[in-house]
């Protein structure tokens, strides 16, 4: 069945119909955020790489730069460590000073810089490398200086031991041999035998006669022989000794008395000091003649004979007062 109508339509059933472009326009502007977001997200990431990768390349560069100063730090400790440690090091670093002082000045002008060109780095290298062969130099030297100080200690050490040693020996010996030579200065002392005291008058004419009267006595004849087997021969002094009958020691100092040193009780008076030729091995006789300037008197005189300061004889006579025709 159809239908009619007077109207008009509002569209010709002839015309094509119009073209939608809003789902073309969304998309295209889809298209163009979602590339735009992609181009933001990319370039923030090519960002972020070249801002880690200069971090890494800094990170790098200040890493370098602090193992040189490490390095170079670490030389001068070595370097610090070695001076005073001898005086010979001592001398040889100051010998060295000029060079050492230059290296470190080089070296601490390229560590100055904020940034080493890797020529500076290079050549820091090269002069930390040579100031590290400098000091081992120097650690030789210290080394063998060491060695050569524990040997002189050790020469010392054994010098000392060596000295003590030949002191000891040397006291020993001077102990010992004073010790012989007491003893051979006590056997070498004489012996003396056969004492003869005889009291004599000598008369005008010179001729001695023996008397036992004090009052005619002007003389007194002492004899003695001495003898030993080891003493040496030459010149010997023996002392003589009289004791008066008051007990006093007779000394004339105008005829040759005087005082000399015993071995047991000090100094002595002595009354004649008479000169031996002594020979080794044989006896010798002695005799002389005391004659003093006052008058023998009654009593016993005790003759004592002293040889080297000891005693080594001795006797007595008595004089007596005699009679009418004494």
């Amino acid at each position: 069945m159809s239908t009619t109508t007077n109207y008009p339509s509002a569209t010709p059933q002839n015309q094509p119909p119009k073209k939608d472009y809003k789902n073309l326009v969304i998309g295209l502007l889809a298209a163009g955020f979602l590339g735009t977001w992609g181009y933001l997200l990319w370039n923030n990431n090519k960002q972020e790489q070249v801002q880690t990768q200069q971090q890494s390349q800094i990170s790098k560069v200040t890493d370098e730069k602090g193992q040189l100063q490490k390095n170079f730090d670490d030389a001068l400790v070595r370097l610090d460590s070695l001076t005073g440690t001898n005086n010979k090091l001592t001398a040889s670093v100051n010998e060295k000073d000029g060079q050492v002082a230059n290296l470190k000045k080089q070296i601490r002008g390229l560590l100055s810089k904020n940034k080493l060109t890797k020529a500076e780095e290079e050549k820091a290298q090269s002069l930390i490398k040579e100031l590290n062969d400098k000091v081992s130099g120097l650690e030789q030297q210290v080394a063998q200086l060491t060695s050569d100080n524990q040997q002189l200690t050790a020469d010392k050490q054994q010098l000392t031991q060596d000295k003590d040693k030949l002191t000891n020996d040397l006291t020993t010996s001077t102990t010992q041999n004073q010790a012989l030579s007491k003893q051979v200065d006590i056997a070498s002392t004489l012996n003396a035998s056969n004492i003869t005291i005889t009291p004599m008058h000598e008369k005008k004419d010179g001729q001695d006669k023996e008397t036992t009267t004090a009052r005619r006595v002007n003389k007194l004849i002492i004899g003695f022989d001495v003898s030993n087997r080891i003493a040496q021969s030459g010149p010997a002094d023996v002392y003589v000794c009289i004791t008066g009958p008051d007990g006093k020691p007779i000394s004339v100092p105008a005829l040759g008395s005087g005082t000399f040193t015993t071995r047991d009780d000090g100094d002595k008076i002595y009354t004649a000091k008479v000169p031996v030729d002594f020979e080794a091995g044989k006896v010798k006789s002695v005799q002389f003649a005391w004659k003093q300037n006052s008058e023998f008197v009654k009593g016993n005189y005790k003759i004592e004979i002293y040889h080297n300061g000891f005693k080594i004889g001795e006797g007595t006579r008595e004089l007596k007062k005699g009679g009418i025709f004494g």
